[in-house]
Parts: structure tokens; C-alpha cells; sequence
């Protein structure tokens, strides 16, 4: 028999933590780890002039983890479909991202599966779990979004698009035509719309560029469905996002969430990818409460850590055995049977 004080204890745990179930949690910390040991790598292997350019999500991982967690993952319009942006290696990571995959990506080798080797850093792309191309263009993915929710919406399977992006980036027409497609009266699509708000452009901040109190209020104009969250709280990102996601699929309904949250390294390598102070460490401060709850041990998360250090490393060190792109190869992918053209005749 369980002593009574340990029951309170453990229910007042739990409530702490919204009711979450404790092997979420620690799966949650590990996943959120895993995604910052691996952004930490890209950036060294950026810094050793091994790669040109470095942008990522040191920051986005409470976010980011959940909103992989909680997607139907696979392939084809019964599943969910991710038009996500730049800073999503958390969400990856969440749906089974090895980091050697990322890592090749960084360093463009011909081996990476998104690109060939031909695209920025965290330029995902994974059509078996349905991760539209990242685009470099930014907000273009709102409106690409639309298309894969239209096609859900015909198909009725309870399958939803979620699209991902940044507060500066808002201010895009592509943003705002997103919100009308998804919201004609009697043609509304399953989407969840969501921008993730670290107070900053490249170098400019939201509070001089930003009329509405909340990025989520332009949602509320079109009666779709919108909250402001603490997007550095994971527990209250898994919440928020299942409810919502629990709604479209319910309602075929948008809905819209603003996540508030940090940029750790700056916006990319072009700003130096440097420490930050006085932001938030979503992951730090998260591995203190479980903790201090008695969840995790000390000893367990040093070894946690350590144990996605060494597979960054050695990620690292079979990726630079790898090839880089050919000349040859240069319209692979491009045009339907180009592979087995002459590329010299285009």
C-alpha cells in the first residue's frame, strides 16, 4: 500500500506540472536536450569553417517538442502536414530526427536527405512524415499551408496542416492572406497557425514595428480561435497545442496560437551566433523544476547530456567523410528524369 503522504505528494506533483504524465515529461527534457546539444554542434561546426551559414532554434525547444509530440505523423493527406520555418529542429527532433541527418544538411553533403546538400542549415524537408520544404522566403509557407488544409478538408479524415513562423515576418502579405484563406465562412480549414514570437527580426525590435498589442489579435478579426502562450513552458505549450489541435480535427476549424519565447543565439551566423543574455533557457529552467520535483537526477542529465554530445561528435566526424555535391548533379530533383540527362544541354 502507497503511505498517504506519498500520494498527496505525488498528485501535487503532478499538478504542478498540469497533470502531464511523468514519462512525458522526462521524454519531453530528453527530446528538448537532444535539440539544443545538436543546434550547439551545428553552430561549432559553422565556427570551425566547416559550413557557411548557421541558422537554427537554441530557445524554441519547450515550443517545439510538444508541437512534434502531439502531430499525426506519416505520409499523405490522412496525416498531418508540417509547412514549418527555420527554427524547427526541436519539432525534427520530437518526430525522430537522427542528428546525422541535420548535420549533413549543415555541412551540405550530398547524402542529406532534404536538400542533396544544396540548401541552408535546418531547410528540412521529409515527405515520409509530410515536412513541406522549409523555405527560405519568408511567410510564403502561410499560404502553401492553405493548399495541404484544403486538400484535408475534401479528403475528411480529422488530418490538420500546422504552419510555423516568425513575429517580423508577419508583416508579409503571405501571413495576412493566410488568415482570409483559412477562414471563408462555410470553407474553413483545418489549420494550426502559429508564430513564434522571440521579440525580434533580424536586428529589429517587435515593440517599434508592431501596431496590435498581440499578433494574435489580427486572428481574432477573422473568428478564428486564438490564445497567447508561454512558449518557454513546455508543459503549457503540450496543453495548449492538444486542445487545439483536438479542436480543429473536432471542428475543421482554424485555430491560431501566439507563443512567446526566446532567441538564445541571436538571429543567425550573420549576427555572430552568440550567447544572449538575459533570455530565458527553456531548457535549463525546465530541468530545474524536475529536479527539484525529484523526477530527474542529477547524475542522470549530466549523462543525458553528455550521451547527445558525443553523438553530435560523431555525427560530425562521419559527416565530413561524406561527399559534397557534384557538378553532374546540380538539376537532380529538379525536373522529372533530369537525373539521367545531360545537364550540359539545359
Amino acid at each position: 500500500m502507497i503511505p498517504a503522504v506519498t500520494k498527496r505528494e505525488n498528485m501535487a506533483t503532478k499538478k504542478a506540472f498540469g497533470g502531464l504524465d511523468k514519462k512525458l515529461l522526462i521524454n519531453m527534457h530528453k527530446l528538448m536536450v537532444k535539440s539544443r546539444v545538436l543546434e550547439e554542434r551545428l553552430i561549432k561546426i559553422y565556427r570551425a569553417g566547416e559550413s557557411f551559414f548557421w541558422i537554427g532554434g537554441p530557445g524554441e525547444e519547450a515550443w517545439g517538442v510538444p508541437l512534434g509530440l502531439l502531430g499525426k505523423k506519416g505520409q499523405g493527406p490522412a496525416y498531418d502536414y508540417y509547412h514549418l520555418h527555420y527554427r524547427c529542429t526541436p519539432t525534427l527532433i520530437a518526430l525522430g530526427l537522427p542528428m546525422i541527418d541535420s548535420v549533413r544538411l549543415m555541412m551540405n553533403r550530398s547524402t542529406d536527405k532534404s536538400t542533396g546538400g544544396r540548401n541552408f542549415s535546418n531547410h528540412y524537408c521529409i515527405p515520409e512524415w509530410n515536412v513541406a520544404p522549409v523555405t527560405s522566403p519568408l511567410e510564403v509557407q502561410y499560404p502553401i499551408a492553405c493548399g495541404t488544409a484544403h486538400v484535408q478538408k475534401r479528403l475528411g479524415k480529422k488530418a490538420i496542416t500546422i504552419v510555423t513562423g516568425g513575429d517580423a515576418g508577419t508583416a508579409e502579405g503571405d501571413f495576412a492572406s493566410s488568415l482570409i484563406l483559412a477562414s471563408r465562412k462555410g470553407q474553413e480549414l483545418p489549420m494550426l497557425i502559429t508564430v513564434q514570437n522571440n521579440k525580434w527580426g533580424i536586428s529589429t525590435s517587435y515593440d517599434g514595428q508592431h501596431g496590435e498589442t498581440h499578433i494574435a489579435d489580427r486572428a481574432k478579426a477573422f473568428n478564428i480561435k486564438s490564445r497567447v502562450i508561454n512558449g518557454n513552458d513546455p508543459v503549457e505549450s503540450y496543453i495548449c497545442l492538444q486542445e487545439d489541435m483536438a479542436y480543429i480535427r473536432k471542428t475543421g476549424k482554424p485555430a491560431f496560437i501566439e507563443a512567446h519565447l526566446s532567441r538564445l543565439y541571436g538571429h543567425s551566423s550573420a549576427s555572430g551566433a552568440n550567447p544572449v543574455p538575459n533570455e530565458v533557457d527553456p531548457v535549463r529552467e525546465f530541468e530545474k523544476k524536475l529536479l527539484k520535483a525529484g523526477i530527474l537526477k542529477e547524475k542522470d542529465v549530466k549523462e543525458l547530456w553528455q550521451s547527445f554530445e558525443n553523438e553530435g561528435v560523431k555525427a560530425a566526424e562521419q559527416a565530413r567523410q561524406e561527399p559534397v555535391p557534384t557538378a553532374e548533379s546540380v538539376w537532380d530533383h529538379t525536373f522529372v528524369g533530369s537525373e539521367n540527362a545531360d545537364w550540359r544541354n539545359f
